[in-house]
């Protein structure tokens, strides 16, 4: 898909891209590895790149279904669609990943996840996964790395696109999609509804308090609605503003003896202004609040209410000092606030930030560096970095190295959550900031159209935060992880392939019984294959994900078995605007658990028909 690059802000992108890689194809240009623009091939950040096209093409229907077997990401649900889900990624915890939406930091400040089961595909025009820590460009949670979603864009002649599927659980999809404009302006309107029965989420047990400690043996389901606007403009022949906002709420139905279904808001709504400076750069300030909300239920009565909102604020100066070199200065405002049912003993915290970054084509060297420093009010300074080099061996072959440190400050829960009148305390103020260093070597390199790359890397992170002997949270365990990942893609006529290989040992470094143990729900190796061919007006793909075996526990005592999935996929295009699609998932009907005790689909079939261009 080409992605239009217009406006102030597309010379900027355009002269940074031509800066810092030549000739390279602006249809990778990047923005999250380094928070500037520049083409994926030259950011030495191992950086995965999901387009609408791809969303369309894999006829995914969730953010599970698109990252599952994505290379280092290990996804544990708890059972089915819109379900809790968890994204590990290279071996780090779930809380260690930082989400993005259209630059805006989403997120529970008081779980310290982001519920991405709850952000509808429908509503995306591109992904961004950079693994390895960013904490020295983006601060707090960006040890394992940044996921950065980006909402569809207007632009181009007004057409408008939707979609509607259905199939097995009783499921019925839709979306539709208004966007366009021209360089002085532009607007996109996009909604998505979704519904489906579900399946039996948990084959929990009361008797063995196992599970959700209760016996449902019924169907789960889960609905949703979202709506996603995105404008922006020229506000004079230097000066650009862009502003967003998403809004998804939903209901979902699970098995538990203390409640039985929810209803989530999710809601991201940002502005960025951005002004050229001529030959002094660039400058981008940038605003953003994002809010989480969910209200649990035991049947019609009213349970618990948590929300959370977070405030941003950015300003960041970007200058070329010379050919080939690039100097990014900037700083960062969070404030997070806690509400709901539940009186936190803290209910706000404020976190500012300098940073800077150097990023420099020297020969065939490519240098990048990054500084930052945090001032939290909770946990005082921190400061974090990152150094990497890339060396090109020839034009096809580069070697490169990188060492990054990163911090992720704790949650409210873990801090402040109250205690209860009968088991006691549930939480820690006297907690500290977890830590980590990681170090990355790699070798990547392209043969005409072909692309590979192999990574090899060891993150070490101290204080990590888990129950203690009393439950309680506490700076108790380390972990080791170490993995080697491999990947590359081979496009030949009307073929394309791409496979990838994860090996990983994420071992519990914790001075005590579970010392040596691997880290709980982390796969010690999985792959993919996928599989696509265009003949015509049609096209078929196959995609194959394998999964090693995980314990669900730190002790080591409740291991899951592997497993792998197949699915297969076919369109016709049965017009220039009509097309047809066709989905059999998990073809081979293997049945495996990525919780313990909680289950997850078989066999199913969708059928989707879609009217407007690809990637539109």
């Amino acid at each position: 898909m080409r992605h239009s690059v217009t406006g102030p802000l597309g010379l900027v992108v355009l002269s940074f891209a031509s800066v810092l890689a030549g000739a390279a194809d602006l249809d990778q240009v990047i923005v999250t590895a380094n928070r500037l623009p520049e083409p994926q091939s030259a950011a030495l950040a191992d950086t995965t790149v999901l387009t609408r096209d791809d969303i369309e093409a894999r006829q995914a229907r969730s953010l599970e279904d698109l990252l599952a077997g994505v290379d280092g990401v290990a996804i544990s649900n708890s059972g089915g669609p819109g379900k809790l889900t968890s994204f590990f990624v290279r071996g780090t915890d779930a809380d260690q990943l930082l989400v993005l939406v259209d630059g805006v930091r989403i997120g529970s400040a008081t779980a310290g996840t982001a519920a991405l089961q709850n952000l509808p595909v429908e509503l995306i025009d591109r992904i961004e996964l950079v693994r390895g820590p960013r904490s020295s460009l983006y601060g707090a949670d960006a040890i394992g790395g940044v996921l950065q979603i980006f909402t569809r864009r207007g632009g181009g002649a007004w057409q408008p696109d939707f979609s509607a599927s259905g199939g097995s659980f009783d499921t019925r999809q839709a979306q539709a999609h208004l966007g366009g404009g021209d360089e002085h302006a532009w607007l996109q309107l996009t909604g998505g509804w979704q519904d489906t029965a579900g399946i039996n989420a948990c084959r929990g047990s009361s008797v063995e308090f196992a599970g959700c400690y209760t016996e449902e043996p019924d169907r789960d389901g889960y609905d949703y609605r979202s709506v996603s606007l995105r404008a922006g403009g020229e506000l004079g022949a230097d000066t650009a503003l862009e502003a967003s906002l998403l809004r998804a709420t939903s209901h979902v139905e699970y098995d538990g003896s203390f409640a039985n279904n929810s209803h989530l808001l999710q809601q991201v709504a940002g502005a960025t202004l951005t002004q050229s400076l001529g030959g002094f750069g660039h400058l981008a300030l940038r605003l953003g609040s994002a809010w989480d909300r969910s209200s649990d239920y035991l049947d019609e009565a009213f349970e618990d209410r948590f929300a959370t909102r977070r405030d941003s604020a950015g300003l960041q100066w970007d200058v070329a000092p010379a050919s080939g070199q690039m100097l990014s200065l900037g700083a960062d405002f969070l404030r997070d606030h806690v509400g709901g049912t539940t009186e936190y003993m803290v209910a706000a915290r404020d976190n500012s930030a300098l940073y800077a970054q150097y990023v420099a084509d020297v020969g065939r060297w490519r240098l990048e560096g990054s500084l930052r420093g945090d001032d939290n009010q909770q946990f005082g300074r921190h400061a974090t970095g990152n150094a990497a080099a890339g060396y090109a061996l020839s034009d096809s072959l580069q070697l490169l190295a990188q060492y990054g440190t990163g911090f992720k400050a704790p949650t409210f829960n873990d801090l402040y959550y109250p205690a209860d009148p009968v088991f006691g305390p549930a939480s820690n103020p006297d907690l500290r900031p977890e830590r980590s260093q990681s170090l990355e070597l790699a070798l990547r390199g392209h043969v005409q159209a072909a692309s590979w790359r192999v990574s090899g890397y060891r993150t070490r992170v101290r204080d990590l935060i888990a129950l203690d002997s009393n439950f309680l949270p506490a700076n108790i365990d380390a972990a080791l992880i170490r993995g080697v990942e491999a990947t590359g893609s081979l496009p030949w006529r009307d073929w394309n392939l791409e496979a990838g290989l994860t090996l990983q040992d994420p071992e519990n470094r914790s001075e005590d019984a579970n010392r040596g143990n691997d880290l709980a729900r982390r796969p010690r190796s999985a792959a993919h294959l996928d599989l696509a061919r265009h003949i015509g007006r049609f096209s078929f793909g196959a995609r194959w994900v394998g999964e090693g075996h995980r314990y669900d526990d730190a002790a080591g005592t409740v291991r899951l078995a592997g497993y792998d999935t197949l699915d297969l996929r076919a369109e016709a295009r049965v017009s220039p605007d009509w097309r047809l699609q066709l989905r059999a998932a998990n073809v081979l009907d293997r049945h495996y658990e990525t919780i313990a005790w909680y289950n997850q689909p078989g066999r199913a079939i969708y059928l989707t028909v879609r009217y407007g261009a690809a990637g539109r």
